[in-house]
């Protein structure tokens, strides 16, 4: 019976069930509705054929790639030591956080137009919209971060002679480490969400421009392809990101 109870556990952790239920609902939905509208997984699966028999979906994959990784590695470059100074100073958090506060609400698609007026129709305003999709959600788990460290281990480390420098990158920034690793996750997520629309900007190649573009030729099962293939890259790149954070970043207490 443990053993029975072993196995369902192990299914329903797995997800398998859930896949299952979802394609099944598909299945059953796309019956009412003509391939154009909603192509069933069957077609679906055909149409992604197609582009990888073309090359047109390994390139889109490629080029969307690395786009997001210079949007959400520049976004890091900036946002982790911003969010750490402030987080740890009042004087730069009271001059930087009504702007932090302001502007993470407004959507990085906003402001497709003015990057497109600012930056051109290059490379620079697709990674320059990724960039400000990233920065947000990095800095406020990295604020949080700091705001959140046990204060008694940074009065113990003062009392025992250590620098208010010293203090800063032994105690407080590797306390804040796992909060700005789940930053870092939001951030990745937030870029390849925002991918789609980088790739609106006047681009003639990547997944949000195979999205945008099979409307012109009514290849619903392409879109449903490049959806898919977007929610598969997030997945595996999220798994990726969680194995190397609990590899190397085990002692400050990322799982």
């Amino acid at each position: 019976m443990e053993n029975q109870n072993s196995i369902i556990t192990k299914i329903l952790k797995s997800g398998v069930i859930t896949w299952i239920l979802l394609l099944l609902i598909w299945s059953f939905g796309a019956l009412f509705y003509t391939p154009d509208f909603l192509p069933n997984p069957i077609v679906t699966i055909e149409g992604a054929k197609d582009l990888v028999t073309s090359g047109t979906l390994f390139a889109d994959i490629i080029v969307s790639l690395g786009r997001v990784l210079k949007g959400w590695s520049l976004g890091l470059l900036f946002a982790i030591p911003v969010g750490l100074c402030v987080g740890n100073f009042k004087v730069i958090s009271y001059v930087f956080e009504p702007f932090l506060n302001f502007f993470r609400f407004v959507p990085a698609i906003g402001f497709i137009t003015l990057f497109l007026l600012w930056f051109g129709v290059g490379e620079t305003s697709k990674v320059a919209l990724i960039f400000y999709a990233v920065i947000f959600p990095v800095m406020v788990n990295t604020i949080a971060g700091v705001r959140s460290v046990d204060y008694s281990l940074v009065e113990a480390a003062e009392s025992m002679g250590a620098s208010k420098r010293r203090t800063f990158f032994t105690v407080i920034v590797p306390s804040a480490v796992p909060n700005i690793f789940t930053g870092a996750r939001l951030g990745l997520s937030g870029a390849i969400i925002c991918i789609v629309a980088a790739e609106m900007l006047a681009a003639s190649e990547g997944l949000g421009y195979l999205i945008y573009t099979s409307r012109l030729y009514y290849r619903t099962d392409w879109i449903f392809a490049g959806i898919f293939t977007l929610g598969l890259i997030g997945f595996l790149a999220d798994k990726l990101l969680r194995f190397l954070g609990a590899k190397f970043l085990y002692r400050f207490g990322v799982r």
